[in-house]
């Protein structure tokens, strides 16, 4: 039976993947908003450990694609990640793509061979969490990278032909710093031209710093409607040369899934119709709204 070592999080397009956690944890553990891995002190898993669970996985029969967990499996030191995929591809050679979470910092200690010689093993993916193109709000969430950080390790990964997923967080900047934040996501969406773009809604988190923030008064979310019109602009003023742009995260009122530029009018008038109606029962119910 696979070991999972406490909660496991994977992005909404390895829903039938094979999971293999490879660290436990996250090595920067700061984002002011996150608390995925609370629970859990960072470390990377034993070649033995992790060779175990791949041998127990072998019952599943071919699998398509696997997915090396926890939050950011790209930190670990080339050898050893090597290492891993060659495991990974001995114990499932019809495997056709392995994805992996990673951060900006993680991606740029990588050269962009090493990421090609990944590449060559399969890493078919790479996840990374933007949240925001706004250069103040990203120190302020301790996002660990900054504007021009993010952009280099996108055209890193893009270079070595691996798949770029990307997520942003609609309503981070609060009411205060929405537009502000939302201009900026749309300004690093276009430098950084991903393959995809995920847009969350933030949740407040209890034990997070931003719930402290909120419980102090210091943070205000804007309402349902604030967050689509955050939305409207990240698509209205980006540019891509081809992305999948999804807003259809269980934590989104709207959901929306768009390839731009192709359908960019398309969407937006449909994004239009829900702000000029504020029809809450446009909406997804609050209840159904989840991390």
């Amino acid at each position: 039976m696979l070991r999972y070592i406490g909660s496991v999080y994977r992005p909404p397009s390895e829903a039938e993947s094979l999971i293999i956690q490879v660290t436990l944890g996250c090595s920067h553990n700061k984002c002011s908003f996150c608390g995925s891995y609370l629970d859990k002190p960072f470390s990377v898993r034993s070649i033995k450990d992790i060779s175990e669970d791949l041998a127990e996985s072998t019952y599943m029969g071919d699998v398509r694609r696997i997915f090396l967990a926890d939050g950011d499996a790209l930190c670990i030191p080339q050898k050893r990640l090597i290492e891993i995929f060659d495991l990974v591809n001995r114990y499932h050679p019809e495997a056709e793509r392995i994805g992996i979470y990673a951060s900006a910092k993680d991606i740029l200690r990588k050269s962009v061979d090493d990421l090609k010689r990944l590449n060559q093993l399969k890493l078919g993916i790479i996840y990374l969490g933007v949240e925001t193109g706004d250069e103040r709000l990203l120190k302020k969430i301790c996002k660990g990278a900054d504007y021009n950080q993010l952009v280099e390790a996108a055209h890193r990964v893009k270079e070595a032909g691996i798949t770029l997923s990307v997520t942003v967080l609609l309503g981070i900047g609060g009411i205060d710093g929405s537009k502000e934040h939302a201009k900026g996501t749309a300004k690093i969406l276009t430098d950084m031209d991903p393959d995809y773009v995920g847009a969350l809604s933030v949740i407040i988190v209890p034990g997070t710093p931003l719930h402290e923030e909120f419980s102090r008064g210091e943070f205000r979310l804007p309402d349902p409607f604030g967050l689509i019109e955050e939305l409207r602009i990240m698509v209205a003023e980006s540019s891509f040369t081809n992305c999948v742009f999804r807003s259809n995260h269980a934590s989104n009122y709207l959901p929306i899934r768009a390839t731009l530029p192709g359908e960019k009018e398309k969407i937006l008038s449909a994004i239009d119709a829900v702000l000029s109606s504020r029809d809450s029962r446009l909406l997804r119910p609050e209840f159904l709204r989840a991390l």
